[in-house]
């Protein structure tokens, strides 16, 4: 039996006194949901998060996707807590380190088998491209609509909507076309009678528009700021295809999809696909800052990307991060996380599925494992929700104990991988009953 939860006071006392102090000296452009929620965390169990006025919430958000293994896990906090108390800096080798890139090696589909580390996910996209230029020899990047790996120079002409509006001139050699987001079809095609138009259209926009110099097809299994849109299956076999048409490296961005988050390992699995470069973060430290390039052995040692210092950072890799990423993997594997993402995700994705036919608003529920998305739209139309009706959505779920990204209409949930189906549930429970009453002010 699921509880009702009492309306909350948010942002309580304490949170709008840290909040307000500050933002006398924060610079402006953090995380939306940080702004919007203001709240001042205090502390974490699990997939639960406690603010300093002692307000309890179920959290679907995980710093988007990047507690995977929620806050405070014992096996996390007791291993960091060693690593700190010995040496935490240098690019030296460390046990930890070995024991990470042998995992990754022995976790990662086909032939992936060396790893560079780094701090951002920026940072390594970046870095996977100058790899694919020196694998190739080539110059030019191939990414999509929807699509982000960043805001930094080097795939900010990648990036769709306002990211990149009045920051031009943008880098050349960047071109980018629709993806396979069949329910928003940019073409206005029914998959699979479509037969892979979107792909056709790109086949064309290369002939056309690029210099036939194409160094790499850089793509997410799942685009997760779109709003979690899941492409049909097939969508990474077609695209390895025109990779090795091209003479192309094929990178596959699993910043927020790798580690289980879809019911599998990585999400290349779902389509049985072994790119040439797997881009692994977020939820890969457990909330530390580390990211990873993973590649083929015939592509890491192309120069001069492996020259000495040619692919390394300041802070990739450091023991620090090495040690977070470990203890991370090494129980997301121990702890059947990637089993428990496939069957809970399961589950919930059939109960925001059942919503289609009862709330209106609810539109193009999808999703693999705990990456599940929705659209919130006006009722009997393909029209998203204004900003006034999601933020309300956003706000009333916060009071009632549920942190998401539902202050958009493309709605994004993605849990800690700990989440408990109990906890899943109630959050559940709380956003249908959101959504109804949105509903109802929407169709008045």
């Amino acid at each position: 039996m699921i509880s009702v939860r009492p309306i909350l006071d948010v942002p309580g006392p304490r949170s709008r006194a840290v909040f307000h102090a500050e933002a006398e000296h924060l610079a402006p452009g953090t995380q939306s949901v940080a702004l919007f929620s203001r709240l001042c965390l205090d502390h974490g169990e699990g997939a639960l998060l406690y603010d300093a006025d002692g307000n309890r919430y179920i959290d679907l958000l995980a710093g988007v996707g990047v507690a995977s293994l929620g806050y405070a896990h014992p096996k996390y906090v007791a291993a960091m807590q060693r690593q700190l108390a010995r040496v935490h800096v240098g690019s030296f080798a460390t046990e930890h380190r070995a024991s990470l890139v042998k995992l990754l090696a022995d976790l990662t589909p086909g032939d992936l088998n060396r790893t560079q580390l780094y701090s951002s996910g920026a940072e390594a996209v970046e870095a996977a491209i100058r790899l694919a230029k020196s694998h190739t020899g080539k110059t030019e990047i191939v990414g999509f609509w929807g699509g982000f790996h960043g805001k930094t120079g080097g795939v900010l002409p990648l990036l769709s909507g306002s990211f990149k509006e009045g920051l031009g001139p943008l880098m050349p050699g960047a071109y980018s076309s629709p993806y396979a987001s069949c329910a928003r079809c940019a073409f206005d095609k029914t998959f699979p009678s479509c037969e892979w138009h979107c792909v056709q259209f790109l086949k064309r926009k290369i002939a056309l528009e690029t210099t036939n110099d194409v160094a790499a097809i850089l793509v997410e299994p799942v685009q997760g700021t779109a709003g979690n849109i899941v492409p049909p299956p097939g969508y990474l076999r077609v695209l390895r295809s025109l990779a090795n048409e091209l003479g192309a490296v094929l990178i596959c961005d699993e910043m927020i999809t790798g580690f289980g988050r879809t019911g599998k390992m990585f999400a290349v699995e779902h389509d049985g696909v072994v790119p040439d470069v797997l881009l692994v973060g977020k939820g890969f430290g457990g909330g530390f800052p580390v990211s990873g390039v993973i590649a083929r052995e015939s592509v890491a040692f192309a120069k001069p990307w492996a020259n000495p210092s040619g692919s390394s950072s300041s802070y990739g890799g450091n023991p620090m991060a090495a040690c977070a990423a470990h203890v991370t993997v090494r129980t997301i594997v121990e702890e059947g996380l990637v089993e428990h993402s496939r069957r809970l995700g399961a589950r919930i994705l059939a109960e925001l599925e059942s919503w289609e036919g009862e709330i209106p608003i609810v539109s193009d529920v999808r999703g693999r494992g705990l990456l599940i998305g929705m659209d919130l739209v006006l009722p009997g139309t393909r029209q998203l929700l204004p900003k006034a009706e999601t933020r309300w959505i956003f706000d009333t779920l916060l009071a009632r104990g549920v942190i998401a990204m539902m202050y958009n209409a493309e709605v994004r949930i993605n849990p800690p991988l700990v989440i408990t189906e109990e906890q899943a549930m109630e959050a559940c429970a709380t956003i249908k009953d959101v959504l109804r009453e949105a509903a109802g002010h929407v169709s008045q």
